[in-house]
């Protein structure tokens, strides 16, 4: 029986496992630590004992983890990293400095929004540590909903009670295809010019995807050659390979131009709708609050992009699922 609810874990064997996850080895982690392999052994023999059942399957020299052994160790991930945020904003509070913030953002708008914004932020703002993670799209949610991020950057649809909403931008996708296509030579590609061509687009049929598909329904085409990826900066460097043409929203391309590749609007509009985020009822740290207003003003940069103003979740449904309505005097 497990002597957990008595004993404490000590952060010597947390740190131990990890080390050995990371390193797939006894004698890689005790390397990692500057410990001794048999001392590295014992701690981990010891949090076995302390918890209960076996983390690691051992067989000779090779050692991989049990179906435990995973789940404890995304949770001994998230511990040693608090604990790490923990020291640092100490560091800050001593030293009367901006607190470190972790930022959650999709990939794309990690590369094409996010070091813009963060470079318009007041450098007095910005903390000595600071995170920034690239996740999926539900990952960067649930991030900010376990406050393990401060503020997140993300594709939309979502949705949440436990959400604050701070902007909600929509911006047009384009065409990235070679500089040296005949295509290229046009302002506006046609879907039905690429008809007969390789697509190359985004996986997920709950974000992006399923608007391009729709797009592709309108203009009647029906490509028999796909390449799905869950990345854009990938798209575009399969493009540039001559591996077809790719349907992307416009963060990536505007963060991390790629010789070799001409962008072009499309003709048929699919909206890319994105937004900052961050833990209902939270207060913003100076530094988020100036984040969120950097990261908005980054997105405005984008061509063709609008904020679309909002009032909670029935507004971002509304965009999201339905026909948002267009100000006054805002581009269409």
């Amino acid at each position: 029986m497990s002597n957990m609810h008595s004993t404490p874990l000590d952060i010597r064997q947390l740190e131990a496992f990890a080390a050995v996850m990371s390193a797939g080895s006894v004698t890689g982690a005790a390397r990692l630590l500057g410990r001794s392999q048999p001392a590295v052994t014992r701690l981990i023999q010891d949090l076995e004992a302390d918890l209960g059942y076996a983390l690691l399957h051992r067989s000779g020299p090779r050692i991989t983890p049990t179906s435990r052994g995973l789940l404890f160790h995304a949770e001994v991930e998230r511990h040693l990293a608090s604990l790490a945020h923990i020291r640092e904003r100490a560091e800050a509070i001593a030293l009367d400095e901006p607190m470190t913030i972790t930022v959650a953002a999709t990939p794309s708008l990690a590369a094409g929004i996010l070091p813009q914004a963060l470079a318009a932020v007041a450098a007095n703002l910005i903390p000595r540590h600071l995170h920034i993670q690239a996740l999926a799209a539900e990952n960067v949610v649930q991030a900010v909903l376990a406050r393990s991020a401060d503020v997140g950057i993300s594709s939309l649809p979502l949705e949440h009670p436990g959400l604050e909403i701070h902007w909600i931008a929509e911006a047009p996708c384009v065409v990235a295809i070679g500089a040296s296509d005949p295509l290229a030579a046009r302002d506006v590609v046609r879907l039905t010019d690429v008809a007969d061509r390789r697509i190359i687009t985004l996986a997920n049929p709950y974000r992006l995807r399923h608007r391009v598909n729709e797009a592709l329904d309108r203009a009647g085409v029906s490509p028999d050659r796909i390449i799905d990826v869950n990345a854009s900066l990938t798209a575009l460097s399969l493009v540039r390979s001559g591996l077809g043409v790719a349907i992307v929203e416009p963060a990536t391309v505007r963060g991390i131009p790629l010789d070799g590749i001409a962008m072009r609007a499309i003709d048929q509009t699919i909206p890319f709708l994105f937004g900052a985020i961050s833990a209902a009822a939270l207060p913003l740290t100076p530094t988020v609050a100036a984040l969120i207003d950097t990261t908005r003003a980054e997105a405005l940069a984008m061509s063709g992009c609008r904020i679309i103003d909002s009032n909670g979740s029935e507004a971002l449904a509304d965009t999201v699922y339905g026909s948002p309505e267009i100000s006054e005097g805002a581009p269409r």
